[in-house]
This record gives C-alpha cells, structure tokens and sequence, in this order.
C-alpha cells in the first residue's frame, strides 16, 4: 500500500469528518427523537442529536465534497459524483452515530458517555456503507482508515473540548 494511496483514503473520508465534527458547532434546537421514548422507557436518541445537528452536518461535509472536487476533479469525475459522495459519506456518518446514540441510550449511557469503538467507528462504517455504490475503497485502504480515524476522532474531540464547544474531552 502506498502512501499516495493510503492520503487518497483520507481524502475520501473528509466529508464524513467534518459531517460527524460539525453538530457541536451548528446543533442544537429540536431533538430528532422529539422526546419520544423507547420500549425500554429510555430516550431514542437524546437531546444531544437534533435536526439542526444533522442538516448542518450533512450540509457542512457535502461542502466540504464540493471543495474537493475544484481542487481534485480528478479523484470524482464530476462535480455531480462529487455531490454524490460527499453527501452520502455525511449523511451516513450521522446516520452511524444516530445509531450509536440508540445503542447508547438502550444500555444506559447518558448523553455525553464515551463507547469505545462505537463512538469512533460507528460512523466510519456507517459513512462507508452508504458511499459504497457511487466509490469506495479498497480493503488496504478501509484498514488504514478503520486503524486512523479513532485518533482522529479523538483528536477531534480533545480540541472542541479545548475550544470550549464540548463539556467532555470524548
């Protein structure tokens, strides 16, 4: 695996980065869930996943597709396929961690509480899925990226804590 190759699997998966980053900047408002609780007696998903979180997110990571491609039209083909894929790789990260938060609230984790591994991969996998039919990637570079993102994703989270947009480091 080469590291022009390994740099492109990072490229891909910019928009998901910045779509699972950006509702600590642009959420908050209306809960997804509406406050409705589960069969469990539990919140859905919780305060912390709301629409504006989510639109903004995806809006947030298919801009950040939208720059990629002027700066790399090479890597998309089309400023349409770039769309494509970054909305997709974006929406399915906040998809992922929608489904996080679901899995979260059924064990009893407040809102806020680190799942180690599902806080940091959940929507990795998630972004990849859905991106799958318009471009992926290859297994070597899926690895580099399953191996990467929890640092990033820490990374990520130490800053916003840093920055005062987090009340916790994770």
């Amino acid at each position: 695996m080469s590291l022009s190759s390994l740099l492109w699997a990072f490229w891909y998966i910019l928009p998901a980065y910045f779509a699972n980053a950006s509702p600590v900047l642009v959420g908050g408002g209306r809960p997804i869930d509406g406050g409705r609780y589960w069969k469990d007696g539990r919140r859905v998903f919780g305060d912390g996943k709301t629409w504006r979180g989510l639109i903004g997110g995806v809006a947030i990571g298919t801009a950040v597709g939208a720059l990629q491609y002027f700066i790399t039209p090479e890597f998309y083909g089309s400023l349409g396929k770039a769309l494509l894929l970054a909305f997709l790789l974006s929406f399915g990260a906040l998809f992922g961690d929608l489904v996080g938060s679901f899995f979260k609230r059924r064990i009893d984790l407040p809102r806020g509480s680190p799942a180690i591994g599902l806080d940091q991969l959940g929507f990795l996998i998630s972004a990849l899925a859905f991106a799958y039919p318009v471009k992926t990637l290859d297994s070597g570079q899926i690895i580099f990226l399953l191996v990467v993102s929890p640092f990033v994703h820490w990374g990520a989270n130490y800053f916003a804590y840093k920055m005062g947009w987090k009340s916790v480091p994770w």
